[in-house]
């Protein structure tokens, strides 16, 4: 890995955390989320939505859900073994306390809380447990106060329990993959434009803000027809990748677009619209490939 590419991992990381600032009491929000992002379009387009599922395989399918993921992963990490991110946790100095797992949850910004209490609803009396009450005091802070190294090693225990990791896999999915999924199944989009929406979940969080999906999305629905609505897929999805790259270069560490540029935007201009493998792209000037 490139000196570019971990400085790309840790600015990533950093504007995924601070992107999530409002997110405080995120159980409230992710309870509207599926309908917040879908409604617009599931009353008009819920046909052009069954259509998409029927023709072709959706991102939902499990082999393309791990294509998604290997994708993401080379982006957020460095590495395609997205799997081995469970164990991952650091304090990266953003001013969100620390990021972990596989989508980067941080104890400042309510979704590592979330994370642990829903591990306890699986398996109560885990090894994480006990940092719940420390896990609520530093919520919306940069602290480490009760966590410290007993909390990031206990961490790294944990990763190795198949019950941690589907409570990491749940969290992942009911914030971010499902909602873009459905948002973009509504809209007309096969499996790359449901990457798409999701890679920029990820990165930039759900809602409505304009640095948000949700605002990205409407910037793109200004300039191009969804698919749903009878506009063409590439033209509505380079519409939504110009969209959100302008947001990215509002931040300094997105300076560099690459996870756009030298990926999603050359499937779309290969009309792999399927995302279809092989894939090869690049990240931060790091070279990738996936054969099946």
């Amino acid at each position: 890995m490139t000196a570019q590419s971990r400085t790309a991992r840790t600015d990533v990381r950093s504007h995924r955390a601070r992107s999530r600032a409002g997110r405080t009491a995120l159980a409230v929000l992710l309870a509207a989320v599926p309908l917040t992002v879908a409604t617009a379009t599931l009353g008009a387009s819920g046909a052009g939505a069954s259509v998409v599922s029927a023709a072709s395989v959706g991102l939902d399918d499990a082999h393309k859900k791990d294509i998604a993921m290997q994708i993401v992963s080379s982006a957020e990490n460095s590495s395609l073994d997205w799997k081995a991110q469970y164990k991952y946790i650091e304090d990266i100095g953003d001013g969100r306390g620390y990021t972990a797992g596989i989508i980067g949850f941080c104890s400042g910004t309510g979704d590592m809380l979330d994370l642990v209490e829903h591990y306890t609803d699986l398996k109560p009396g885990n090894v994480l447990a006990k940092y719940l009450p420390a896990l609520r005091k530093v919520n919306g802070t940069d602290s480490h106060s009760g966590l410290g190294t007993a909390f990031t090693k206990d961490w790294a225990a944990a990763a190795k329990d198949t019950v941690f990791q589907k409570a990491q896999n749940d969290e992942r999915d009911r914030v971010y993959f499902n909602p873009a999924v459905q948002q973009a199944k509504a809209d007309g989009l096969r499996a790359l434009g449901q990457f798409v929406y999701y890679d920029a979940i990820v990165m930039h969080g759900p809602g409505d803000s304009s640095d948000s999906f949700g605002g990205i999305r409407k910037a793109a629905m200004k300039k191009a027809k969804t698919p749903a609505q009878g506009g063409d897929e590439a033209t509505y999805l380079n519409a939504f990748m110009d969209a959100r790259k302008v947001v990215m270069k509002k931040e300094e560490a997105h300076a560099d677009t690459s996870r756009v540029d030298t990926a999603q935007k050359v499937w779309v201009k290969d009309r792999n619209f399927d995302l279809n493998t092989p894939l090869k792209w690049k990240v931060y000037g790091d070279s990738y490939q996936i054969n099946g």
